[in-house]
């Protein structure tokens, strides 16, 4: 076997689309590329000088040790309070001293500019102040929730909505965003799965890649762009049992292989801040891990960007039971790797004693001082610290909205469409609305801004159903509640259906029960609302259902009686528009899903990427791995999704059957071509994917592994023929080693190309 000392993650792989939202992209995708001063072993590169480097060793000369303690700081602000308002004084009283690096929870550009004044104009050395905002999938306009997003399998979905977001934060006086989060997970109770994308790392890497850039653009002071964070640090999409903040234990090749990737393609694309995650790993807390903060982040990959802590992260260090005290926490947050603390105060309050005990270098002090004041200089805040209060940004666009409307429908998912009940005519006579989501504005998602949900609701799927098709018979019957067990509304709502040529069962999660913080044991529709669906498909009329929600949810009791469902997620501030496009077809359904639906809870785990076992599944064989009480592999693979039309994929072909692994390492490459024709009558879009298996490796290798993806645009009978190239980094793998060796080993590699992570289309390749 042969070994390869990994370089690079190439993020987009020779797949992710990135033109326009609605278009098509390159046949042929591009690699990410390096970023400056990256490593190109396992040990730390030297870090290249930077534009503002004498800047800051200028400042810190003056600085005395308090004031370098005092950048370690974040506090949080209280949304809609300006200065002298609840909890703003002792923010006010640290920027004033120079004891403050940065504010959270804090946007409004009178608001900031306050604040700023009193940092700037006040305090001695006045350094300005940053200012975070945890904008996840957009400030005023709310875009589709990022596993939504990842289901368009188009990095531009997720591009368009940080560029707006970015321009509206920053507007407002933000100048950094807790986002992306790049938490691969196979954990689908999990809340926060809403919030990533999915369980993939390929897929999620190149959403994150997309999205940093997109936030920070070419140059960080510009006022329409923010710094981004990639987070959380990681693997804490790994929590035990999907409960959050959870325990995770995990090798170093699954760790590697599958949480990794993405924080990799993160610092490749230039990310200003990582994010620690609350969880431990073998047992040690991600703020005192050393392992992963230095070892791998700032050495390995030698990020030189700032690393944040979450919220009280440092000081939960105490909880975790591996510090004692709040010094004891101060002392392993700094050493592991931490640059700044959000909200709790060791390191400002223990720090100077710390450097004194001599338990804490001064260097490593300047060091942190120095990643923060460089992401200070490259945002401008030193030449410009105020926003222009004219310019602020305070309500959606009209071209806003469109681009969330837009990206809300190409991230929707057609399950099933039997019969083609869907798309519905605007001659179908009457229509019903049903359901607790029918007439609701709970479609914005977790993660939205109080202040944005309050005075800009989601549009609703029954306003919208009725601009459809002005002129025509509406109406809406709830039925049911999202939660609770009263189905005394049933029998409206089954007359409603009944009197309609068409009913819309509009049906999910309200956006609490996901996010932060929203375990759920149970990931079925909530309350009675699979008794409202029932009911609809007793009266024997047309229906479709239509789901909101915030992650897989197991749809099995009712799945076979449904004619037609359509996963629209949580979409966002033109969430009923989007939907209404949908359904009576005006955009064509083209995403595909991200993430496995189990078809019970106790399948869980159930992914695409899993490792095969020594006695895979056979039905006839009772001793092999599966369940006596339910058919093998998930309700909905990784990678499904219809249309309106139909496609065809042919088969895979190589530019040649084997490469040597000296070619390899040497860069070279395996292009992989398919042709996928649109075979029936309708414009529509197809997303061609392309999965390889190591068929022998040293390491047991799952089954599939995606490394190449693309959205493709085709009129009725038109072609495309789709190229992929593969590289080292689709072909190999890490092991255990710690030092992060990655392997490349002789072998036949499987390569499946199709419509999801269950094509059929294959043709194999020998690494020689």
């Amino acid at each position: 076997m042969s070994g390869l000392r990994r370089r690079s993650l190439l993020a987009a792989g020779g797949t992710a689309a990135t033109a326009g939202l609605l278009g098509t992209g390159p046949v042929q995708a591009q690699a990410l590329p390096r970023t400056a001063g990256a490593a190109t072993g396992a040990g730390a590169a030297a870090r290249r000088p930077g534009p503002y480097d004498d800047k800051v060793r200028a400042l810190l000369a003056r600085m005395t040790l308090e004031e370098k303690l005092g950048q370690l700081q974040q506090l949080p602000w209280t949304y809609n309070t300006g200065p002298g308002g609840p909890g703003t004084k002792e923010v006010e009283q640290a920027a004033r001293q120079g004891r403050l690096g940065s504010v959270l929870n804090i946007f409004g550009a009178r608001t900031t500019n306050a604040l700023q004044k009193i940092a700037v104009e006040e305090s001695r050395l006045g350094v300005p102040l940053l200012f975070g905002l945890d904008v996840i999938h957009g400030f005023w306009t709310t875009f589709p929730i990022p596993l939504a997003q990842a289901a368009g399998f188009d990095p531009r979905v997720a591009a368009r909505d940080a560029e707006v977001s970015a321009k509206e934060a920053r507007s407002n006086g933000v100048h950094w965003t807790f986002a992306p989060m790049m938490d691969v997970t196979h954990e689908p109770r999990w809340g926060r799965i809403a919030e990533g994308n999915g369980e993939d790392p390929y897929l999620t890497a190149a959403f994150a890649a997309a999205k940093v850039r997109a936030y920070q653009g070419a140059d960080l002071s510009a006022a329409d762009r923010i710094a981004a964070c990639a987070k959380h640090f990681v693997a804490y999409g790994g929590a035990e049992g999907g409960r959050d903040y959870n325990t995770v234990d995990v090798s170093e090749a699954r760790l590697r292989n599958l949480y990794l990737p993405p924080f990799r393609a993160a610092v490749d694309a230039g990310v200003a801040t990582v994010m620690a995650s609350f969880n431990t790993i073998g047992g040690v807390p991600a703020h005192a891990n050393p392992r992963t903060l230095t070892d791998i982040l700032k050495q390995e990959w030698s990020f030189d960007g700032m690393v944040v802590s979450d919220w009280n992260g440092v000081q939960e260090l105490i909880p975790h039971g591996v510090a004692q005290d709040g010094a004891q926490a101060a002392r392993l947050a700094l050493r592991a790797g931490v640059d700044m603390e959000m909200t709790s105060t060791t390191m400002v309050t223990y720090g100077k004693r710390l450097v004194r005990e001599g338990k804490i270098s001064e260097q490593r002090v300047d060091d942190a001082v120095s990643r923060i004041l460089r992401l200070k200089f490259a945002l401008g805040l030193f030449a410009r610290p105020y926003v222009d209060e004219g310019r602020e940004i305070g309500a959606p666009t009209p071209e806003a909205r469109a681009a969330a409307r837009s990206a809300a429908a190409r991230s929707m998912v057609l399950l099933k469409n039997e019969k083609g009940v869907l798309p519905v005519g605007r001659s179908v006579g009457a229509i019903a609305v049903v359901g607790p989501f029918g007439d609701s504005g709970d479609l914005l998602g977790t993660w939205v801004l109080p202040p944005a949900a309050q005075r800009f609701p989601a549009v609703t799927v029954l306003d919208a159903v009725r601009k459809a098709v002005p002129g025509g018979t509406v109406r809406y019957e709830r039925g049911v509640a999202a939660e609770g067990d009263d189905i005394s509304g049933i029998p409206a709502a089954v007359a409603a259906a009944r009197s309609a040529g068409m009913t819309f069962v509009v049906v999910g999660e309200p956006a609490a029960l996901s996010g932060e913080a929203a375990a759920r044991s149970d990931i079925g529709l909530p309350g009675a609302q699979e008794k409202l669906i029932e009911a609809i498909a007793r009266t024997g009329r047309p229906f479709a259902v239509v789901l909101v929600n915030g992650r897989p949810l197991t749809v099995g009791g009712w799945l076979d009686r449904a004619p037609a469902v359509l996963e629209a997620w949580h979409p966002g501030i033109e969430a009923g528009n989007a939907i209404a496009d949908v359904l009576f077809g005006r955009v064509n359904p083209g995403g595909k899903l991200p993430v496995s639906f189990p078809r019970a809870v106790g399948q869980i785990p159930i992914h695409y990427n899993h490792e095969n076992t020594g006695r895979p599944y056979d039905p006839d064989d009772k001793f092999t791995s599966k369940y006596l009480d339910l058919p093998d592999g998930p309700q909905f693979p990784f990678g499904h999704g219809l249309s309106y039309t139909t496609f065809r994929t042919g088969p895979p072909a190589l530019s040649r059957d084997r490469i040597p692994v000296d070619a390899l390492r040497r860069g070279g490459t395996v292009e992989v071509a398919a042709t996928v024709t649109n075979t029936g009558p309708r414009p529509g879009d197809e997303v061609v994917q392309l999965y390889v298996h190591d068929r022998a490796a040293a390491l047991a290798q799952p089954v599939r592994r995606l490394r190449g993806f693309r959205r493709v645009t085709l009129a009725p009978g038109g072609s495309r023929t789709v190229r992929f190239r593969l590289g080292a980094e689709d072909l190999g793998f890490f092991t255990h080693d710690p030092h992060g060796e990655f392997l490349l080993e002789p072998g036949a590699i499987d390569i499946y190309v199709g419509d999801s992570s269950a094509a059929e289309g294959r043709c194999t390749l020998s690494v020689t």
